[in-house]
């Protein structure tokens, strides 16, 4: 008999979760730009994940989603930060921060996670409502 486990009942909550995860990184990045907008050459840092979920998702391309989602490989769907446009800056004392456009950053991002946070949820339900 094969457990709940077994079964890939748990695909997308764990792809999700990832997703939760990076989304949250991605806040601590542009809450970390925001407090060093006055640092003298301080770099703006982001998070890249969307790119590589794409990428994981893309790599099975006649597969239904489900089946996608599946083969991803969850220990390289992994959020990195890196520092963006590190050789540009167009203040003098080389800090590359926009503060207006980091608050509409953090914005956006507050809008993914509470999306990715009520998709997480929504799979919990439908799990409970199949248990049933």
């Amino acid at each position: 008999m094969s457990s709940l486990i077994d079964t890939h009942a748990f695909d997308y909550v764990n792809v999700l979760d990832k997703a939760l995860d990076a989304s949250w990184l991605r806040n601590e990045a542009i809450s970390n730009n925001i407090a060093n907008a006055d640092t003298p050459g301080y770099k703006r840092q982001d998070v890249n994940f969307e790119t590589q979920l794409a990428k994981a998702l893309r790599s099975s391309r006649y597969k239904t989603m489900d089946a996608k989602v599946a083969d991803v490989k969850l220990n390289r769907l992994n959020p990195i930060a890196y520092t963006d446009y590190a050789g540009f800056s167009y203040r003098i004392d080389g800090n590359n921060v926009d503060p207006d456009t980091e608050g509409v950053y953090l914005a956006k991002n507050q809008v993914v996670y509470q999306g990715l946070y009520q998709s997480v949820s929504q799979e919990f339900k439908n799990l409970q409502s199949v248990m049933k």
